[in-house]
């Protein structure tokens, strides 16, 4: 194409490669390995390889490169690494840059795995860890030195939405010289400005609003093709992290439709939020798209729309969350996010249980929170849905 296209379009077109037969759906090359006609051909290639040459799927796939070519235009990336998670893409973002001795700043404000990554794995390979309050900029001032790596924060925290300026943290970061590292997750691809806000490297876990239909695990590392060939490459294709040719032709499905799906979750969670504000039942609603959210304008500012989760805090604790969910007909109870199903869950009990009491305090997760990722049901049936079981806690 010799003009630029707009995002749905590029989530629809970029990166294919057609086979002799012309196919209109992406081709599945499920194969492991790759046949070489000489020795000195292969030879050749394990030296360097060329756009369409591949070694071993662990290394590279057609298919996965048609996601990986995909997501990056999408994304506005220079490259970008599928692997088998979402959480196999924020550990290999962070591990295959870091070494004992570094210094890391985060975000507290995170994914019970994601602080089990920073607090165990990392630090106990030596890596110094520093946790501040993400959406206090004096915070990170503060904590960002000149020996500083990496800082590393979710632009939108789960589950209690904590939006992080992302071009702030950026400005101060690369003022020392330290990597931007964002997991976008909540902001989804469709929202997301992260690389022209700053960020050098966005982990997304696919299995959510890319794929967002509940089918495949899968995550993928954007960033700099350097990072991603250099740095990134040989530490997923030794460790065993790459994504599987099938999965990424499941995901190359969703990008077709994510767009469609993602703008009308976001519509439902705004005209949700808007119902169950000053609902007795709540203490309160955190959505991030709403005027009462407390960080309102950097949403509008960082990515115009507010997403597709909401949390809810329901007014007395644990056995009123239980009884809420409880009485949910439309939506289902499960811990995934960004599906085209409302899925609904309990934090405490379960993305975040592993965490003690005292630190679920200090993220704001509280008994009665229950964390709502909004699907593309009929708006008024979710409205009706929600409303019906907050009525019989």
């Amino acid at each position: 194409m010799t003009r630029e296209l707009k995002p749905s379009t590029v989530a629809v077109h970029a990166g294919t490669r057609r086979s002799q037969y012309g196919e209109v759906s992406e081709a599945i090359y499920l194969t492991q390995g790759f046949v070489y006609d000489t020795a000195e051909d292969a030879e050749a290639r394990f030296i360097e390889s060329g756009p369409d040459e591949f070694i071993y799927a662990r290394y590279g796939n057609p298919t996965v490169a048609m996601f990986e070519e995909r997501i990056a235009a999408l994304e506005g990336a220079e490259d970008a690494f599928a692997t088998a998670s979402g959480m196999a893409a924020v550990s290999g973002a962070l591990t295959s840059m870091l070494k004992a001795g570094d210094h890391v700043v985060s975000s507290r404000a995170l994914f019970g795995s994601c602080l089990y990554v920073l607090e165990d794995v990392l630090m106990r390979f030596g890596v110094e860890v520093t946790f501040v309050d993400g959406a206090d900029l004096s915070a990170w001032k503060e904590a960002i030195r000149d020996d500083t790596t990496a800082v590393f924060f979710e632009s939108i925290s789960n589950p209690t939405l904590q939006v992080v300026d992302i071009a702030s943290v950026a400005e101060l970061a690369h003022a020392k010289g330290a990597t931007v590292v964002v997991d976008n997750v909540f902001s989804t691809p469709v929202w997301s400005d992260a690389v022209k806000q700053g960020a050098d490297v966005v982990v997304y876990s696919a299995t959510k609003h890319i794929d967002g239909q509940g089918r495949a695990l899968g995550g993928v590392i954007l960033g700099s093709r350097d990072y991603i060939r250099k740095t990134v490459e040989p530490y997923m294709k030794h460790t065993g992290g790459s994504m599987s040719p099938f999965t990424a032709w499941v995901m190359l499905k969703g990008l077709e439709t994510m767009n469609l799906r993602v703008r009308a979750q976001t519509s439902n969670a705004t005209a949700i939020a808007k119902a169950l504000q000053g609902h007795e039942k709540l203490q309160q609603v955190i959505y991030p798209g709403h005027a009462s959210h407390a960080q309102h304008d950097l949403v509008k500012r960082q990515m115009e729309q507010g997403g597709t989760v909401l949390s809810l805090d329901i007014r007395g604790g644990k056995p009123a969350a239980f009884r809420f969910l409880n009485a949910i007909e439309v939506g289902i109870i499960s811990n995934n996010l960004g599906d085209a199903k409302t899925i609904m869950t309990h934090p405490a009990t379960t993305t975040h249980q592993r965490l003690s009491e005292e630190q679920r305090s200090s993220l704001g997760i509280t008994d009665g929170l229950v964390r709502i990722s909004v699907g593309i049901e009929d708006t008024e049936d979710l409205v009706t849905d929600i409303l019906t079981a907050l009525a019989a806690v």
